[in-house]
């Protein structure tokens, strides 16, 4: 894989799709789809994912695409694939939240081992450049030429006082209990795979997911958390959280900066 040329049109392309995605957030309405599982999807969905699936097979037409509005990439995996949820946190977007990001990353021997996470609404771009290494961009964010970067690393926690980040939209009694197992100074709600980036860039200590999610909600946070200096774990047993499942569903998970004092359930 030419990770230079991955990383430029990853990049690009979320910045595409952020444009459309953001001119159809300013309409006064938009159509809002129920899909077979009952979640909802709307015309940014579709838009954006058209230019991102576009854009790879273009760019890397021998790769394996697995991107969520299309069925049709579904159920066959291999060893290195592109992955894509062209709008995370699409309640986000129809509630107009603004925690709603683009989603792109690749995946080598069941690690997320490059990706971009860019939030359009608020101007926030993170991705792993060649090298690996995760940086936030700055500035006016042109899709023909990377601007100002800053290296990004995930916190050197604190355990009698860390830094908590959970669902919005995905908040529950079981989260609530777990978070209750440490010493927390603060806490944080976020919209889609925002939270991966807050404690990749050391906004916060730690991410607990016990709920549903499915790779392409977080391949392209979890490689930008890695890249930081963090990890993913799954929920029960601590073991690796990986990817190139069968139905690509994730056990629940935990996100955070090496160093936490890790509870078991």
């Amino acid at each position: 894989m030419d990770y230079e040329k991955l990383t430029q049109v990853m990049r690009r392309l979320s910045l595409e799709a952020g444009d459309k995605i953001m001119e159809i957030y300013g309409r006064d309405d938009f159509d809002v789809k129920s899909k077979s599982d009952d979640s909802p999807v709307t015309a940014a969905d579709e838009a954006a994912d058209r230019i991102i699936s576009d854009g790879l097979r273009a760019a890397f037409p021998d790769v394996l695409l697995v991107t969520e509005e299309q069925a049709d990439t579904h159920g066959t995996t291999g060893d290195t694939f592109l992955i894509v949820d062209p709008l995370d946190g699409t309640k986000e977007f129809i509630h107009r939240r603004g925690d709603f990001t683009v989603n792109i990353a690749l995946v080598e021997g069941g690690v997320p081992t490059r990706g971009v996470v860019y939030a359009p609404a608020k101007n926030r771009v993170f991705f792993t450049l060649a090298t690996g290494k995760s940086v936030e961009e700055t500035g006016e964010l042109a899709k023909d030429k990377v601007g100002q970067t800053k290296e990004i690393s995930v916190s050197k926690p604190d355990n009698t006082a860390l830094m908590v980040v959970a669902s919005k939209s995905h908040r529950d009694q079981a989260t609530d209990d777990y978070i209750a197992k440490y010493s927390v100074k603060d806490m944080k709600s976020a919209g889609s795979s925002l939270k991966f980036c807050l404690v990749a860039t050391g906004e916060a200590d730690i991410y607990p997911r016990v709920g549903r999610t499915m790779e392409w909600d977080t391949a392209a946070g979890h490689a930008v958390l890695k890249g930081a200096g963090g990890d993913v774990i799954r929920f029960d047993d601590h073991t690796p959280l990986t990817y190139g499942k069968e139905d690509y569903a994730n056990p629940f998970f935990i996100a955070y900066a090496p160093g936490v004092d890790l509870k078991k359930t």
